[in-house]
């Protein structure tokens, strides 16, 4: 499924936003559940792991991925939940 997605890091982020629905994506839960995950982004295919930034590192991920794609802020209005930012760190 592709993604928007920024790079920090070394990482890559993503954020589940579905929207600004009033749940989490589903592959938000797959990858909670399961962080050890294989990505493309582009032709490069790895494997890495899947964390949820939080305090300080969330707000400036957050801020960043907004900035790449400002409807993320509309979507944080429409939901009570703080919308997910995930970091996939290749491993």
């Amino acid at each position: 499924m592709p993604l928007i997605y920024g790079e920090a890091d070394g990482a890559y982020v993503v954020i589940a936003s579905k929207g600004g629905a009033p749940t989490h994506p589903g592959w938000f839960h797959n990858l909670t559940a399961e962080p050890e995950v294989r990505i493309q982004v582009g032709a490069e295919k790895m494997t890495a792991v899947a964390r949820v930034a939080d305090g300080e590192e969330r707000e400036r991920l957050w801020s960043q991925m907004a900035e790449l794609y400002p409807p993320y802020l509309k979507y944080q209005t429409r939901t009570d939940r703080l919308i997910p930012v995930v970091v996939l760190d290749p491993s």
